[in-house]
């Protein structure tokens, strides 16, 4: 049996104990984590974390309204990358702080964890949770300037990189003009804050805000908080100046009907219902469509939280349990039918879920989702009762839900045993995947790609030009179903989606399991025409109705092959786009005619003939000075050789990848909705208000 060595002290080395000493503990001060790690402040340091910084002032001044001092605030995007967020609410405090020993404001705008919401009757409910909103976006400036409208004194303090420059002082008296600028609101108010900042572009590795982006979170707000005025102003650009103003009465009842305004609902009235319990202020609003999917936004004290949270789960099981009660009262239901299931009663729902909490419990600073388990209960019971006397009021709105709900029950049971189906086959011919599919021999999903090809002639290419250890290929024969207008059954009776569900290996809808993906990458490659563009819009519904978490994590791409191939000589170049061709042919202008040897001539007629042969489309050049360049358009993939094909298109080292991602869900939900839904006067609009802006329309 081997000694034990009690209390034994470790030897040490000498060297190493003098490199690593006290001396070498870093200790961060102030607000110095923030720019050492400003993702844990604000998600990331790309175009999210960068509006981020918006979000975070506007929320203080959200606050305000929540607690019924504000009623008005305005976003300013200036020249020189600055931002102003102004309201009319009480204004920061600018006495001096008795634990800190300086300002109010200064604390507020310079100490983490510092504001009025931690206790202290500052706020009852608040979205800025950690009280570092505006600290934080002090620390990522180079310069912010913090103003207040307080006691008829204007004050006011400016930072650089977090750091005051200067003590609080006043700086006038509070005055209204006789003339308004209806750029400068502003003016009018009597009292509120105003915090004007500019990025750092050296924490940034983006730092140009975005219009539609801003418009978009602050209607958002403004549904969220009713009888508040949003204010938003462009003004980088002097000659043009844009301005928007959002006011909703309605609330999140508004907010509900905006979500789905291109949709036909199916019943006459919106449900409705705005109610404190056990101090969870709960207010939802929600209507059904004629269409197959949902759509749920949740917040927490105004901050939205996308992947749901106990909020989210109360709604669920009121909405199902209160739904089966009336069905089973009215004997809409019979003893020997089956209840209906979550899926069922959500199809084609809209709904909007708010809380007011005193304390929110979220995960991580970018509040993703609620974890308050008294929340559960109190959306649970406010819901159940309200809904129940809704129903009960409201008899054919009551028909509209039970309806909706037993046809999706009916396809929910068809579209299982076509499920079971296709998964059954997957499971049992695993070592035998789908016979058009070509697989790699890596069994390592982490360097395997799936390129799903439109076409067997493409098909046929890909496969012989590929490489065989990492790529595989799927071709699609045709177009597949538009799944935004189909349900799951129809979808699954589908042979070419059938067999992309079972090459990927993860299953689908709520039931996908990202795990089980076959594939690091899975690429989308079609032709570069209209019919491609069709496939391609086809293929990413599918993908964003019923594969998301494959978007969420970055695993879907679209292949971008070349229009063009230019030629002189020896010189061969793809282009990738129409402004590329011109830079291209300006270059090749510059190429001197070289004699062609005997074999090299007799190659180059050669491959002329086979393109003729080939009916591949070349492109007659005008310019005297590009004398000896051919430009052959390619309009599909089957028209390169498998060479071609990899050299351009699935060449890791030369090709073109395009990853998609989704920057606003609610917008990406819009748009599949207004092209590939079944309403055409939408589409028709959309087509209309675009058409212009349509660049290499190939008709």
């Amino acid at each position: 049996m081997p000694k034990k060595e009690v209390n034994k002290k470790p030897k040490t080395d000498k060297k190493n104990s003098q490199a690593y000493g006290a001396e070498q503990i870093t200790v961060l001060e102030g607000l110095d984590p923030v720019r050492k790690r400003p993702g844990m402040y604000i998600g990331n340091t790309a175009g999210e974390g960068l509006h981020h910084l918006i979000w975070e002032v506007v929320n203080n001044s959200i606050d305000e309204a929540m607690a019924g001092y504000c009623t008005e605030v305005v976003v300013k995007i200036l020249p020189d990358n600055e931002v102003e967020v102004i309201d009319n609410g009480r204004g920061i405090p600018v006495e001096i702080h008795k634990a800190t020993k300086v300002s109010a404001l200064e604390t507020v705008m310079t100490k983490l964890h510092a504001g009025g919401k931690f206790g202290q009757g500052g706020y009852k409910v608040s979205g800025g949770l950690h009280g570092v909103g505006v600290s934080v976006v002090n620390a990522l400036s180079t310069l912010t300037i913090a103003k207040v409208k307080r006691d008829g004194n204007v004050y006011e303090q400016e930072y650089k990189i977090g750091k005051p420059q200067k003590k609080v002082k006043v700086i006038g008296k509070v005055t209204i003009p006789k003339k308004l600028d209806p750029f400068f609101p502003e003016e009018l108010y009597k009292m509120g804050t105003s915090i004007k900042f500019k990025p750092d572009s050296t924490i940034f590795t983006e730092t140009v805000f975005d219009w539609d982006k801003i418009l978009n979170y602050l209607r958002q707000q403004a549904y969220l908080t009713k009888g508040v005025k949003l204010l938003a102003f462009d003004l980088r650009d002097k000659d043009k100046p844009k301005d928007f103003a959002f006011f909703f009465e309605g609330g999140i009842s508004s907010y509900a009907k905006h979500l789905n305004h291109q949709d036909k609902p199916i019943h006459e009235n919106i449900f409705y219902v705005d109610k404190t319990l056990d101090e969870v202020n709960v207010e939802i609003a929600f209507r059904y469509i004629d269409e197959y999917h949902e759509t749920v936004v949740a917040f927490t004290n105004n901050i939205t939280n996308p992947e749901g949270g106990s909020h989210v789960a109360g709604f669920r099981t009121a909405l199902t349990r209160t739904l089966n009660s009336y069905a089973r009262k009215h004997n809409i239901l019979k003893e020997k039918d089956e209840n209906l299931s979550g899926d069922d009663v959500r199809e084609g729902l809209t709904a909007v879920i708010s809380v007011k909490v005193k304390d929110p419990q979220f995960e991580g600073q970018t509040k993703a989702k609620l974890g308050n388990a008294e929340v559960k209960p109190a959306v649970d019971q406010v819901l159940s009762e309200s809904l129940d006397i809704f129903l009960e009021e409201h008899p054919k709105d009551a028909e509209a839900f039970i309806g909706k709900s037993l046809l999706a029950a009916q396809a929910r049971k068809a579209s299982r045993a076509a499920r079971e189906t296709v998964l059954r086959k997957g499971v049992l011919e695993s070592l035998s995947l789908p016979g058009k599919l070509a697989d790699c021999s890596s069994k390592n999903p982490d360097e395997c790609e799936l390129y799903i090809v439109e076409g067997d002639s493409a098909g046929g290419s890909a496969k012989q030009g590929r490489s065989r250890n990492f790529q595989a290929i799927l071709p699609l024969r045709g177009k597949i179903i538009n799944i935004e207008k189909a349900r799951i059954d129809k979808m699954l009776a589908n042979n070419e989606v059938k067999s992309l569900i079972i090459a990927l290996g993860t299953n689908f809808g709520e039931q996908m399991e990202i795990g089980k993906l076959r594939y690091g990458k899975v690429i989308i490659m079609t032709d570069a025409d209209v019919d491609g563009a069709h496939i391609r819009t086809l293929l990413l519904t599918l993908f964003f109705r019923h594969f998301y978490p494959l978007i969420q994590n970055g695993n879907l791409y679209i292949a971008q092959p070349p229009l063009f191939q230019v030629k002189k000589g020896k010189n061969i170049e793809y282009v990738y786009s129409e402004e590329e061709l011109e830079i291209t042919l300006e270059k090749f202008k510059k190429l001197k005619d070289e004699p062609k040897a005997k074999k090299e001539q007799e190659e180059t007629e050669q491959a002329d003939e086979e393109i003729k042969e080939a009916d591949i489309e070349q492109v007659e050049i005008q310019d005297q000075a590009l004398k000896g360049v051919s430009i052959q358009r390619y309009k599909g993939l089957g028209e390169m050789n498998p060479t071609q094909l990899w050299d351009t298109t699935m060449n890791p080292e030369t090709r073109v990848l395009k990853q998609v991602t989704v920057a606003d869900v609610d917008k990406a939900d819009e748009v599949f909705d207004i092209l590939m839904g079944a309403e055409v006067a939408p589409r028709k609009r959309f087509i209309q208000t675009h058409a212009k802006s349509v660049k290499n329309l190939d008709v």
